[in-house]
């Protein structure tokens, strides 16, 4: 498995991570930003850090039907941790504001399903896949990502295995230090359309 020296090297390899003002689709401000779809872009270091996330993933979960991944971060992420793990992929996507399945996915009834992220941050969207995999009677094992930011109590924490554990400041608009404010903001987020 690759320490997190190692990961955060890739990340910085791959311009994954980023520094500067960011304004993050939660409309929190931070003096970093993780740009996954940057790693995603190396196939030979993502290969290599999913297969990191792929040993945790073992280590943590027994017989994993279904991998199912939110729609469009998790896409990547979720077929590369199944085709290590020998496993199906699926996504959900974003559809008036709720998230479904399409495209002639489905869930069987009592598949063991794991939910993969490329980052973990607010849990929303990991929640609102969680509630696909109850309304298909199917049996939640938990959650991956290859970066966990989350620092809510939306989940278990105990039931999130990532690459990487990464704490990121954020600010309200009105509580900025002075480190930003002097720095124009951009809004990197997948949830911006303008991006």
């Amino acid at each position: 498995m690759l320490s997190y020296e190692e990961s955060l090297k890739i990340l910085k390899e791959t311009d994954a991570l980023l520094e500067g003002h960011f304004i993050l689709s939660s409309g929190l401000h931070s003096n970093k930003y993780i740009q996954c779809a940057k790693l995603l872009s190396h196939p030979a270091k993502s290969e290599k850090i999913c297969n990191s996330l792929c040993e945790k993933i073992k280590n943590n979960f027994k017989k994993i039907d279904i991998i199912l991944s939110p729609a469009i971060g998790g896409i990547v992420v979720g077929y590369e941790v199944a085709r290590q793990l020998n496993t199906r992929a699926i996504f959900s996507e974003r559809v008036d504001g709720k998230m479904f399945l399409r495209r002639g996915f489905n869930i069987p009834e009592n598949s063991n399903v794991l939910i993969v992220e490329d980052v973990i941050t607010t849990g929303k969207s990991v929640l609102e896949c969680s509630k696909i995999v109850k309304s298909s009677k199917s049996q939640l094992l938990g959650y991956a990502c290859l970066i966990n930011r989350f620092s809510k109590d939306l989940l278990n924490e105990e039931k999130i295995v990532s690459q990487i554990k990464f704490k990121i400041d954020t600010f309200k608009n009105n509580e900025l230090p002075e480190s930003l404010k002097n720095i124009t903001p951009t809004e990197p987020g997948s949830r911006n359309l303008n991006k």
